[in-house]
């Protein structure tokens, strides 16, 4: 299910970090979310990889867009976004790559593109509820009811926890991981000749 991690692989690894957290830069709120969630795509390049090399250099190049992160531009938000942003891609990298890797035909890789980005949305969903909105209230000391003022005054439909979780958590990361799987699935086989002459050479 993995390349052997050559020399030559493990390169092309950090190219794929470096390029996803290059990405992460590119970021910008939706219409319906409040601001400090930013929709960006820097997920693609790790499922790329995923899909060509393994699961394992798909979680490799999400570690690495972290660290890379961190490393130029250190943390603003105590770690706590950064951490819910690599448990989110893994918990869509990893079953995309995986299912493609037992079912590798183009029906694979949708059903595979779809159903991780069903289970990496519905993670997202958990782990804010259980996970970030809790560290955030603990940490910075800021009233859940501070948050949900800023994502109803973005999304008038949220009234409550659960509204901000189905109307704005659940609907942003869909639309997130959508996006990813598309491009993916649309520019994937195409390259993917390209490079595994690449990896030969």
């Amino acid at each position: 299910m993995n390349r052997a991690l050559s020399p030559r692989t493990m390169v092309f690894i950090a190219v794929l970090g470096a390029l996803s957290s290059l990405l992460m830069a590119f970021e910008f709120p939706l219409p319906f979310a409040p601001a400090y969630m930013k929709f960006e795509i820097s997920d693609l390049p790790a499922l790329f990889g995923g899909f060509f090399i393994g699961p394992l250099a798909g979680a490799l190049t999400e570690l690495l867009k972290i660290l890379i992160k961190l490393v130029l531009a250190g943390s603003s938000s105590a770690f706590v976004g950064e951490g819910m942003n690599l448990l989110c891609a893994l918990s869509y990298v990893l079953p995309c790559t995986v299912f493609y890797h037992l079912h590798r035909t183009r029906k694979g890789a949708l059903t595979s593109l779809v159903l991780g980005s069903l289970i990496a949305s519905s993670f997202a969903t958990a782990a804010n509820r259980y996970l970030a909105i809790p560290l955030y209230v603990e940490l910075y000391h800021i009233p859940l009811e501070v948050i949900l003022k800023m994502a109803s005054a973005a999304n008038p439909l949220v009234h409550s926890l659960t509204d901000f979780l189905l109307l704005t958590v659940l609907p942003f990361n869909l639309l997130k991981y959508a996006v990813v799987s598309f491009l993916t699935y649309l520019i994937y086989k195409k390259a993917s000749l390209a490079l595994e002459e690449i990896l030969r050479k």
